[in-house]
């Protein structure tokens, strides 16, 4: 079995999909992997030992390029952008993963929309199947959530019928994505598609988030496969320089705000709020290059590190909500606070929340006074002990067990 794994996205979009090529691989299955060619991410893939085949661009400077065009434009002007870049990325991916998927029986494809277009384009061009993933439920049709409001669709005024919403979210799709979609099928010589969603989403779809963190409720509008988050193990040690200071002193307070580009005001308030509560720091630069704010010696910069060593050794962790440091956190036991920005962030949020196992800031800019009162949450004796007990109930075998059930779905006629 061939099977070519694509996705377009960032650090919570690739290392699943590696971790996923991973188990795939071990199974006996052939891989290839495309995701974006940044240097961090050729490194995950030969860390793992699964082939890459790079997408289209790089990521990390295309998405600031992208999102300093849609900060300076209207709602109406980035409605436009986001079907102007669908375009570019609809055709742009086509070309390499029709190349990348010779000889292959498979596509999965998760990350952005116009990716996994490109990619069910694929599929059909070659006859081979394709299945879509994705990491949180708030994507897929459901009675029980809403969809997703994008710039320049807002959801109907007044509607609180989810079904009729997701009616409505076909049409929001076929506004933002539809003519990109469609006018490479007229390059195809395909005919037009009047549901695009339904094309690029298929059914069933994989669903790797955990269980308990992101509970899936059966929906008659979609059939989903949920597997449990698709985690790469990671056996590398941490930096002797960050050893040196976990052992120097108590457990320090995480911070990360991963490829949100969040203002350094953020990281100086987390820093003021932490050392507030008379604690230490370990600050990860991230996209948005966070670091120490003076030089004392109660906070720690680090680059790629090993979350899954560190987590377990820290206070709490402060992030921005990605499904990846979410649950990597919830399994280390550490408590949380989330500040959420965009996408599925507000979901994780809380969900922590719900969950008693940290805190979901309320809003996107936060203030030392703020991330102060969120920290006391999670800081909270009774917070600990809640992110124990749920840590003992987060899955770390979902790369595995979609690797069978892939495999599994894939031999059926």
């Amino acid at each position: 079995m061939r099977i070519l794994l694509s996705t377009y996205g960032s650090r919570g979009d690739v290392e699943p999909v590696v971790a996923l090529g991973s188990r795939l691989q071990a199974l006996g299955a052939e891989v290839r992997v495309s995701v974006p060619g940044d240097e961090e991410f050729a490194a995950l893939c030969a860390r793992a030992g699964v082939p890459l085949v790079p997408a289209f661009a790089p990521v990390r400077e295309w998405t600031k390029e992208m999102m300093l065009r849609r900060r300076s434009a209207s709602p109406e002007g980035r409605a436009e952008l986001i079907s102007g870049q669908a375009a570019e990325i609809v055709a742009r991916q086509y070309d390499v993963l029709m190349a990348a998927a010779e000889g292959c029986d498979a596509v999965v494809a998760c990350g952005l929309f116009p990716s996994c277009a490109a990619a069910r384009l694929v599929a059909e061009q070659r006859g081979i199947r394709y299945i879509l993933a994705t990491f949180c439920p708030i994507w897929l049709p459901s009675a029980h959530n809403r969809p997703f409001e994008y710039p320049g669709h807002s959801l109907p005024a007044g509607v609180t019928d989810n079904r009729a919403l997701w009616h409505h979210d076909i049409r929001t799709k076929n506004a933002l994505f539809g003519g990109a979609v469609n006018s490479h099928r007229a390059s195809l010589g395909l005919h037009p598609l009047d549901n695009v969603r339904d094309y690029v989403y298929g059914n069933p779809v994989l669903l790797a988030c955990d269980p308990t963190l992101g509970p899936w409720l059966p929906s008659d509008l979609i059939g989903a496969l949920q597997t449990g988050a698709w985690i790469l193990p990671d056996e590398r040690p941490l930096p002797d320089g960050l050893e040196a200071f976990l052992e120097a002193g108590s457990p320090p307070v995480y911070v990360g705000f991963g490829s949100i580009a969040v203002a350094r005001e953020a990281g100086r308030a987390a820093i003021e709020a932490i050392r507030a509560k008379g604690r230490r720091t370990v600050i990860a630069h991230g996209w948005a290059e966070l670091s120490p704010i003076d030089d004392r010696d109660d906070c720690f910069a680090v680059g790629d590190v090993n979350q899954q060593a560190l987590f377990g050794r820290v206070a709490a962790a402060m992030h921005h909500g990605g499904a990846g440091t979410t649950v990597a956190a919830a399994r280390a036991g550490a408590p949380q606070v989330v500040v959420p920005q965009i996408g599925d962030q507000p979901y994780w949020a809380r969900r922590v929340a719900e969950l008693g196992i940290g805190a979901a800031h309320d809003g996107p800019a936060p203030t030392a006074e703020s991330l102060s009162a969120a920290l006391g949450t999670a800081l909270a004796p009774e917070t600990g002990v809640r992110a124990s007990a749920v840590a003992g109930r987060v899955r770390a075998d979902g790369a595995a067990v979609a690797a069978k059930r892939l495999l599994d779905v894939l031999r059926l006629p």
